[in-house]
């Protein structure tokens, strides 16, 4: 693979229009989607019950993981070190603002609410599987005790197809999680088999605000019994 190609792979979480048609290394070039990740999120919640952030990590499919991490071994030891890691861990966390960091924070039907830029963001490499680390934190803290909240993990154009993972997919943190429930809310999975029968210039034709990948997401809904006392 050219170094060229290598920087176009990398850069999959991003760019996902321009990958789908260049990337040779999708398990099928004919079909969506292209990149799997295994979503464990911790809801960070305050005193007052209220949600201040998302801490996420996304563990991607074994082929994908050692697409990406192809020349970043610097001194040949076969280990992965954060440092070796670093660029590539910028390089997703820069291309992902664009994409709102595939993160839909709401209350019912309306808009998503403002986040703030990531912090603590990190990669690790282990057992041929690659996990991006980081943390999102609102714009203005969220009630949940007069109201459900909803935390939408999900790739608008389903180049990358999320799914919580099968064990502790979702956790409460804070001083003030009890009587506060998380509950994960899958998407219909004969919609999603529908959705990789269909072509790739399908996909090509979808507009740049295309919303195609909604009906896939993976949501949290975050309920508290009553305020905080």
């Amino acid at each position: 693979m050219s170094p060229t190609e290598l920087a176009k792979c990398r850069r999959v979480l991003a760019a996902v229009l321009a990958v789908a048609a260049s990337s040779g290394h999708a398990r099928d070039a004919h079909a969506h989607p292209h990149v799997w990740a295994t979503v464990r999120s911790e809801i960070i919640l305050d005193a007052n019950r209220q949600i201040t952030g998302v801490r996420h990590a996304w563990t991607f499919d074994e082929m994908y993981s050692a697409m990406a991490v192809q020349g970043l071994d610097a001194n040949g030891d076969g280990v992965f070190s954060p440092e070796e890691l670093k660029p590539l861990t910028e390089v997703n966390i820069n291309s992902l603002k664009e994409f709102d960091y595939f993160t839909f924070v709401h209350v019912g039907d309306a808009d998503a609410l403002p986040l703030k830029p990531p912090e603590n963001a990190s990669l690790d490499y282990d057992k041929s599987l690659l996990t991006l680390h980081f943390t999102l934190a609102l714009d203005k803290p969220l009630n949940t005790y007069s109201q459900e909240v909803q935390v939408d993990v999900y790739d608008p154009s389903f180049f990358v197809a999320f799914g919580f993972a099968t064990e502790a997919p979702v956790t409460l943190s804070g001083p003030a999680v009890k009587g506060c429930a998380a509950e994960v809310k899958k998407p219909d999975p004969d919609t999603e088999e529908g959705a990789k029968a269909l072509s790739e210039s399908f996909f090509s034709q979808l507009g740049p605000n295309s919303n195609f990948g909604s009906q896939f997401a993976q949501t949290v809904t975050v309920k508290c019994s009553d305020a905080p006392s």
